[in-house]
């Protein structure tokens, strides 16, 4: 059955009958997995989240083809059940090349620099898209697949899988509910980064030999030959341009890049607030209205404008709405680097976890000790009744948020995903992005691996995408951060 076929054949009740459907609660629909088996997907990036995702992925849908870029974890992902039967790839343009007609879903679970270029192509040959978080690495691509994905009509669903958790839901509608009172502010810490962050990290054979020859030359033709056999090895396993992929390239050296160190990296990652603002501000995004910041501003431990800092501290500022008058909102990154003390006192909170979101009203406070607000209390107000929409409970969040989109795919209707690319995905990702040029812009860290002064504010306009005292601004190539250049042989406008 074809695209268009299935999704004018579900849009009556007998239709979504006879395809193996049965009603549920409210106007919600849920499949059987003889109807979910008929959606053929693709999946590209199988490692790390990946694994889960394509799992989750096969669990709904039939797997015609995988990709990844480590033919390692090909051949391992290839032998296992659901599997066996898929094709592999290193390159995705390859898959799409030979599968695009027939693929109706992907997930795309590669490093952050990928996700955006992997996606718009799916999109663009009207496939639904399963991506996961952050969106994308740069402002202008969480823009762009948003208005790709508002153009094609295809279901889109971001993988921040606390927006399917039912305790999220509720949390979302209590505070849109107006327990807390007027919305004073709002803050959330990590204790990422887990990667390795900090200036001075790349390595190349060209540095480590000269490194050896000085700091050992006896052995340093020794050394530099096994550094070479390790390179060798490794690049026998690894697809090393279809990793760097639309990133200005550069050479390949083990224990930097692949695998899991990608997001300390400027041109391949976002560094910690992208890794996990994603989920943290799922919450506070969608209940306090955190859209179109009209500035940052940033201190942090210092960066060489090519790996992320050990550590930052981001201060967002959002003007007044219909719904709140102006807020801040503060992000703290790295173990123990959280907001002060008293911020947290005043509301009986003593013990605060490692990584957490409170958002401060006239009245009370919300707070979570949770990445995914999957549990969180009310300080100084009590619960109100709310009505929400529960997610279909598929045994976890995770499976929860991929099998909406699913649903979403197999009804023809985009908008059942809450994390959509159009209504959530996209805006929480450029809101998010906008503060990397705030810590970009706060290049100078202190003494000794200590936190700095503030840096250069960034001031925004959000509907343009435009840094509006850009040419004020000290630091170098602000704007740059924006939007990205593809390498050639990748297509992003």
């Amino acid at each position: 059955m074809t695209r268009n076929s299935r999704r004018q054949f579900l849009k009556t009740t007998s239709g979504l009958i006879g395809a193996g459907y049965f009603a549920t609660a409210g106007t919600r629909v849920a499949l059987s997995r003889s109807a979910l088996e008929q959606i053929n997907v693709a999946c590209i990036g199988i490692g790390g989240k990946g694994d889960s995702d394509s799992s989750n992925a096969a669990t709904f849908g039939k797997v015609l083809a995988i990709c990844d870029v480590d033919r390692e974890r090909l051949a391992k992902k290839g032998e296992s059940d659901r599997f066996k039967d898929a094709e592999r790839f290193t390159d995705y343009r390859e898959l799409f090349a030979k599968y695009g007609k027939n693929v109706e879903i992907v997930n795309v679970s590669t490093p952050d620099h990928m996700h955006g270029p992997v996606t718009l192509e799916a999109m663009r040959l009207g496939i639904s898209c399963y991506t996961q978080k952050p969106l994308t690495r740069t402002i202008y691509e969480a823009r762009l697949l948003a208005t790709v994905a508002k153009e094609t009509g295809v279901c889109t669903q971001m993988g921040n899988q606390g927006t399917a958790l039912d305790s999220s839901r509720e949390a979302i509608a209590q505070i849109r509910s107006g327990v807390l009172g007027t919305l004073k502010e709002v803050y959330a810490w990590s204790n990422r980064p887990v990667w390795a962050q900090g200036p001075n990290r790349r390595m190349t054979l060209e540095k480590f030999s000269a490194q050896a020859k000085e700091a050992s030359p006896s052995k340093a033709d020794k050394l530099i030959e096994s550094k070479k056999a390790e390179i060798a090895k490794a690049l026998e396993q690894l697809d090393w341009e279809s990793w760097i992929g639309v990133a200005p390239y550069r050479e390949f050296f083990p224990g930097l890049y692949h695998s899991f160190q990608h997001r300390g990296w400027w041109d391949f990652g976002t560094g910690a607030l992208g890794d996990m603002a994603c989920h943290q501000l799922t919450v506070p995004f969608a209940s306090c209205g955190l859209r179109d910041p009209i500035s940052v501003q940033a201190k942090t431990t210092g960066h060489d404008f090519d790996s992320f800092p050990a550590s930052s501290i981001i201060k967002f500022e959002f003007p007044a709405t219909a719904e709140r008058p102006a807020i801040p909102f503060y992000w703290y990154d790295r173990k123990g680097n959280k907001p002060p003390a008293e911020i947290f006192s005043k509301w009986g909170i003593d013990k605060v976890s490692d990584s957490g979101v409170l958002i401060v009203g006239e009245k009370g406070a919300f707070y979570s000790a949770d990445d995914y607000c999957g549990v969180y209390e009310l300080r100084g107000v009590k619960k109100v009744d709310v009505d929400y929409e529960k997610a279909e409970n598929k045994g976890n969040n995770d499976l929860n948020n991929m099998y909406e989109l699913f649903r979403a795919k197999s009804a023809g209707d985009p908008k059942i995903c809450h994390s959509n690319f159009i209504d959530r995905a996209g805006p929480l990702t450029e809101t998010i992005l906008l503060g990397n040029l705030a810590v970009w812009a706060a290049a100078q860290g202190g003494k000794d691996g200590e936190m700095g002064e503030w840096g250069e504010k960034v001031e925004w306009d959000a509907k343009n995408l435009k840094v509006t005292n850009l040419a004020s601004l000290k630091t170098p190539k602000v704007a740059d951060l924006i939007k990205p250049t593809y390498r050639a042989g990748y297509r992003l406008d």
